[in-house]
């Protein structure tokens, strides 16, 4: 079953459009795969935020991705400083984010969500997205455990007060959605990682905040000026093309939360 937008299932918040939080892996992804969930949610009035795991504050990237998340409404970095899989010079010093121990990633996280305290978390789907990038599924990961130990306040009690988010969602592919995305990524050697298209349970129409969502990409200017980079492939195409290309944006809910009423047996 699809839902036509993002959406938390708890008492909608003052203004009637729940907070989003994004967690992300680089700078660029949270543009590029909830750039324009983020413009919606801001646009209505929501609280929106980014955390990014890698990149060093004092980097290039750290001046885009302020540059782009102000473009998208959501506030000012909140950047981990781990190091890229790929990208040694990005957080020189650092342990390489897929490397880290996983609870000390977690419990960063816990930390940003038990701060921020979002109705919504938004992050990378189980494969990586298109790319199956380790820095993307590593965050999957971490924001998954996050999510449910962010509740529990037993768990990093050193990160604050417990916060329960509402809704969890991954954002994804599936397999009918990159009939025009497909050729720009595998054309440059790139991998194409997509899911069934019942997997993607939120199929969210951002035309409207498309021109914020292309001003946040736009932002990443190192990743435009690039050669392989999926913001310099879109940067080549006519605005029809690439509108028709970010006009949607899917997820999966993955829900965080205990059922509401005690059963007795295991039930689908």
């Amino acid at each position: 079953m699809r839902s036509p937008s993002v959406a938390t299932s708890a008492s909608p918040p003052v203004s009637g459009v729940p907070s989003v939080l994004g967690v992300f892996a680089h700078p660029d992804d949270e543009s590029l795969l909830a750039g324009g969930v983020l413009a919606r949610h801001a646009a209505g009035g929501a609280r929106t935020a980014v955390v990014t795991a890698t990149w060093s504050p004092n980097s290039a990237r750290a001046a885009e991705l302020a540059a782009a998340l102000t473009a998208l409404g959501a506030g000012e970095p909140r950047l981990l400083g781990y190091r890229d899989a790929r990208n040694s010079s990005s957080a020189p010093g650092q342990d390489r984010w897929c490397d880290m121990d996983v609870d000390v990633a977690v419990a960063r996280v816990v930390a940003h969500i038990r701060q921020f305290r979002p109705e919504v978390v938004v992050t990378h789907d189980v494969l990586g997205q298109l790319t199956g990038h380790p820095d993307h599924r590593r965050t999957h990961q971490v924001a998954v455990l996050a999510v449910h130990a962010a509740g529990l306040g037993r768990l990093h009690p050193e990160a604050g007060e417990p916060w329960q988010a509402s809704a969890l969602y991954a954002a994804t592919h599936p397999d009918s959605g990159i009939d025009r995305l497909g050729p720009l990524l595998s054309g440059v050697g790139k991998t194409l990682l997509s899911v069934p298209d019942d997997y993607a349970t939120a199929v969210v129409d951002v035309t409207p905040w498309l021109e914020q969502k292309w001003a946040a990409i736009s932002s990443h200017v190192s990743q435009v000026q690039g050669e392989r980079a999926l913001p310099a492939l879109l940067s080549r195409l006519d605005e029809p093309q690439r509108a028709r290309i970010l006009a949607t944006e899917y997820f999966t809910r993955l829900t965080p939360t205990p059922a509401t009423a005690v059963q007795h047996s295991l039930i689908t």
